[in-house]
């Protein structure tokens, strides 16, 4: 029996990975797509990639209807917009993957700091933060998740291995990340138009980029005391893929050797986390995929380490990561519908 489903906000660039990688799961089936700008017109005729794969129209249906349709609803909605309506899903009955901020920051307070007031508090500790590879048990349970954002994504999954281990000084990591434009959004700004990006280079959101309260949380949890970081981001001339690299002292030194098993002790036997040692990766190599590649090379000279995590922002930061979540909501393999190899070149 196939899952009914809703995409809400299916025209964004992230709504729109929804789609096309949910049009061949085995075992759902899309029944709402969501847009108020594209109200009554095709999908396949916004989106003509996605012509013979979705032949449903964009609708602005009232949550009754939509509940009446689906049992489980990913909310590719802006921030705000997102929490809005989500008591109201949950209130229907329905399961939620909410892949905005509303719901990834446990601390309302700080959830106003650097974004707004929060409609809905009551239900940030009820939402389970989605990163499958550190909180798959809870996952599997809760009726609402909080996808993880890109970069939180790339950093946390690189330096997890590490901090469970109490193998780094938490008081000195620095973050230095990477994103292709579509990071950005699908809307019009002039940051992002083509001539303002090609042929650049630009570091932006120095020092608050919004999704540093959203790392440090998830690094906090990892090495189980606070964690603050330096985090710079940077927008790249690409369409899509984050890098991170990610800088920190070793406590103790130890070699290349060593490093590189405690990174393949952790991640063995996860299905989309590749680590590559000393081979560091490339976002090419994840491209299209739901892959996360990381490698790391332990620097005898100044004690430190440096870690190299790659993701499509897209997919493993975005779609395919709440595409996993939702797989073990459902109690299906949490691989289903995300086999796809990167694409090369």
């Amino acid at each position: 029996m196939a899952y009914n489903v809703a995409i809400l906000g299916a025209s964004g660039y992230t709504g729109v990975e929804l789609v096309r990688l949910l049009s061949a799961h085995p075992e759902v089936r899309i029944v709402r797509v969501t847009s108020r700008q594209y109200a009554g017109r095709p999908v396949a005729e916004v989106f003509p990639s996605l012509k013979g794969f979705c032949d449903l129209d964009f609708t602005d249906p009232g949550v009754g209807e939509i509940a009446a349709d689906a049992q489980v609803a990913l909310t590719a909605l802006p921030h705000r917009a997102a929490m809005a309506v989500i008591p109201d899903l949950l209130g229907a009955g329905m399961k939620v993957v909410d892949l905005s901020a509303d719901y990834r920051l446990r601390d309302e307070a700080v959830y106003r700091e650097w974004y707004q007031d929060h409609t809905s508090p009551e239900l940030l500790d009820e939402a389970v933060y989605g990163l499958v590879e550190l909180f798959r048990e809870d996952i599997r349970k809760a009726r609402l998740v909080a996808n993880p954002g890109c970069y939180p994504t790339s950093v946390a999954l690189g330096l997890a291995p590490l901090l469970k281990s109490g193998l780094v000084d938490v008081d000195r990591l620095i973050i230095d990340s990477k994103s292709g434009t579509s990071g950005a959004g699908r809307s019009a700004k002039v940051d992002t138009l083509f001539c303002e990006v090609n042929e650049s280079f630009r570091a932006y959101g120095v020092p608050r980029h919004r999704h540093t309260p959203e790392i440090e949380q998830t690094l906090s949890w990892l090495a189980g005391r606070p964690v603050r970081v330096n985090f710079t981001p940077h927008l790249l001339p690409v369409s899509r893929g984050i890098l991170s690299t990610i800088y920190a002292d070793l406590v103790p030194d130890m070699d290349q050797g060593s490093l590189e098993e405690i990174y393949r002790d952790f991640y063995r036997g996860e299905t989309f986390v590749r680590v590559t040692g000393a081979q560091l990766p490339g976002i090419a190599q994840v491209t299209g995929s739901n892959f996360c590649d990381i490698g790391c090379v332990a620097d005898p000279r100044t004690g430190r380490v440096i870690i190299v995590s790659v993701i499509d922002n897209l997919i493993k930061g975005a779609a395919g990561q709440a595409i996993q979540n939702l797989n073990l909501m459902l109690g299906l393999d949490e691989d289903c519908g995300l086999g796809a190899a990167a694409v090369w070149p």
